[in-house]
């Protein structure tokens, strides 16, 4: 599964868990509007951090939080992309 699909689809799952109404995602939705709260983001991102095996938020020295959707699943992205030559060399 993809970094995006599997964004997307914890996304899905965690507002339906906690009964929220999603707009369509699509890349330019704002997260602000998406539909998800600060608690659901949270959880968002510890999921996120379990599946992918890495948390851009922490491993990163840059304050930066994406203002989209498409720049979310980017950040995931290029995380991955950094960790992966250490994750081969141990």
């Amino acid at each position: 599964m993809s970094v995006r699909s599997t964004i997307i689809s914890q996304i899905e799952q965690i507002a339906a868990e906690q009964y929220k109404t999603l707009p369509p995602l699509n890349d330019d939705l704002a997260l602000l509007e998406s539909g998800l709260d600060s608690l659901a983001l949270a959880i968002l991102v510890v999921r996120l951090e379990s599946i992918l095996g890495v948390d851009p938020f922490t491993s990163s020295n840059d304050v930066y939080f994406p203002k989209t959707l498409d720049e979310f699943i980017r950040y995931y992205e290029q995380a991955l992309t950094s960790t992966q030559p250490s994750q081969r060399a141990g």
